[in-house]
């Protein structure tokens, strides 16, 4: 099934690349940032990800079980939780995925801020951000996907929301970067924040969360909390208990970001200041056992990584 021709021509307004039948690619801020060496992303500080080396990028552009009232995609216009089998091969969205990126960074090269020697690296990404829009894990080849990327010599951030843990449950391809969305410290605040399909979205949120347990060892694991004033910023207590659960290396403490459609569900006032998301993440901390290692003020995210791992974190080439 292809992506509408309403959505296509709405993303591609929004400077989304659409290929295939349900794939997309659109540049970061960041990664333009990088290049005009003004700013890098919040990745590159935590973790060594080099943000004009970066592609954001989605093989289920209008694929998701949740509606997220904090999404900044148009939700209302999703094809559905997930996708039939007439669908495009790893090889095809990788490569297309490729192309599509160096279309789209072209307009660099008359630039005169550019930096050419980061244009010309960004022209072969080397990591792969699978999570701009929709949800991964609604796309049957996920793990096939993942482990073309490893062939390639790339590396792979996987963000999902976790309502198909029987999809993390058989990845024979770890990302190396695994994200859960944990968007609610209890079931009542997740459906009015997430908006699921599922009627046990719950339940496959709490599954998820134990199979990131079991891999830990296996992959860096990392969960995500988009915070917004005034829906899931509360109980910082009950965050901590699911963290315990899933147990993951990092946290990401996030202030949801007042863009695209989500501007006409929420107000301005949803989201949170800075110095809000790094009083909350100590909450957390205190709550969790976790530790606060580092902060992008202008992302508005705060990093935790477990006590005993604090100080030896890994970056990446």
């Amino acid at each position: 099934m292809m992506v509408s021709p309403q959505l296509k021509k709405m993303l591609e307004k929004q400077n989304y690349a659409v290929f295939g039948k349900h794939a997309a690619v659109k540049i970061c801020t960041w990664t333009k940032k990088s290049i005009r060496d003004e700013d890098f992303c919040y990745k590159q500080k935590f973790y060594g990800i080099r943000s004009h080396l970066c592609c954001q990028m989605t093989p289920a552009v209008d694929y998701c079980p949740n509606s997220c009232v904090f999404c900044w995609r148009a939700v209302e216009l999703t094809s559905g939780a997930k996708m039939d089998d007439d669908f495009d091969s790893p090889a095809e969205i990788i490569d297309s995925s490729i192309q599509a990126q160096r279309k789209l960074l072209s307009g660099f090269f008359g630039n005169e801020k550019a930096n050419i020697r980061k244009l010309k690296e960004a022209q072969e990404p080397m990591h792969f951000a699978i999570s701009l829009a929709g949800e991964p894990a609604s796309y049957p080849k996920l793990d096939e996907l993942i482990g073309e990327l490893h062939k390639r010599g790339k590396t792979t951030f996987l963000v999902t929301n976790g309502q198909f843990p029987e999809v993390l449950a058989k990845l024979k391809n770890l990302p190396t970067q695994l994200y859960i969305s944990l968007t609610a410290p209890d079931e009542e605040t997740y459906r009015k924040a997430a908006r699921p399909v599922f009627k046990d979205a719950w339940q496959r949120l709490m599954k998820s969360l134990e199979i990131m347990n079991k891999i830990r060892d296996k992959t860096r694991t990392t969960l995500r909390l988009t915070l917004v004033k005034g829906v899931n910023m509360h109980s910082p207590e009950k965050y901590a208990e699911f963290i315990k659960k899933a147990n993951p290396l990092f946290v990401e403490a996030k202030a949801y970001m007042f863009v695209g459609y989500s501007r006409q569900r929420l107000k301005m006032s949803n989201m949170p200041l800075h110095e809000e998301i790094k009083s909350f993440a100590q909450k957390i901390a205190e709550a969790s056992g976790y530790k606060i290692i580092d902060e992008k003020e202008n992302s508005r995210v705060v990093l935790l990584m477990q006590k005993d791992f604090a100080g030896r974190i890994m970056k990446f080439k």
